[in-house]
């Protein structure tokens, strides 16, 4: 992790949450809270104008909700990084964000060591996801019946690129896995390329859920 300050832009409709999340986010020194607003429409506006480093999205907020936002903010190409902020009864909507393509996933009551660490490892190009909503999302996903059809698409993986899947499941980015593995970073490259397509899916996110939800182990 390099001494560069992270800007962070919160975005939850309840100013107590805010306040305490800049209040915790602010006691690291590398951390610096841009701005806090609270609906969607306001963070896409804030994204725009300041390009955070990484974005704290509630799910549940007035005018454009966060599911809405997270789209919006992917179609128009803000490159900043996105945290869901969520509570437990939200898990109907965590599967989407998946699809849209969200960096991490934090619950409202995580203590502030795991919140950090979430905006850390994103930053390095990692995802985060609480493990117990990762338990939430596989419950979610069983619930939809895609057991099957993901055994097959398992079975289609060479040995090596299920061996760089679980370690992408580790949130290690392509260099790590290269000296991890005794391989060329080009090489990594081309097999994350392979194995998103054989897995269908479109980012690191969308794999480490692949993995945990089939329960994929290192070799």
């Amino acid at each position: 992790m390099s001494d560069k300050n992270i800007s962070v832009l919160i975005a939850d409709d309840h100013s107590l949450m805010r306040e305490g999340l800049k209040q915790i986010l602010e006691l690291e020194p590398n951390i610096k809270v841009v701005s806090s607003v609270s609906n969607g429409e306001e963070a896409i506006k804030e994204a725009q104008k300041l390009k955070p480093d990484v974005i704290l999205l509630d799910i549940n907020m007035p005018k454009l909700n966060g599911l809405d936002a997270l789209r919006r903010i992917k179609d128009i190409g803000i490159n900043s990084k996105i945290i869901m902020l969520t509570i437990h009864d939200a898990r109907e909507y965590l599967y989407e964000t998946i699809r849209i393509g969200a960096n991490g996933y934090v619950l409202k009551d995580a203590d502030s060591d795991t919140l950090i660490k979430a905006i850390k490892d994103v930053v390095e190009g990692k995802s985060y996801i609480q493990p117990s909503l990762s338990e939430l999302l596989v419950k979610e996903f069983n619930a939809k019946g895609g057991k099957d059809k993901e055994t097959s698409l398992i079975e289609s993986l060479t040995k090596r690129e299920y061996e760089v899947l679980t370690l992408i499941a580790e949130g290690m980015n392509n260099r790590e896995i290269a000296e991890k593995l005794f391989i060329s970073e080009k090489t990594v490259k081309n097999h994350v390329s392979n194995i998103f397509k054989k897995i269908d899916v479109s980012d690191r996110v969308q794999a480490a859920i692949f993995t945990y939800r089939n329960n994929i182990k290192k070799l």
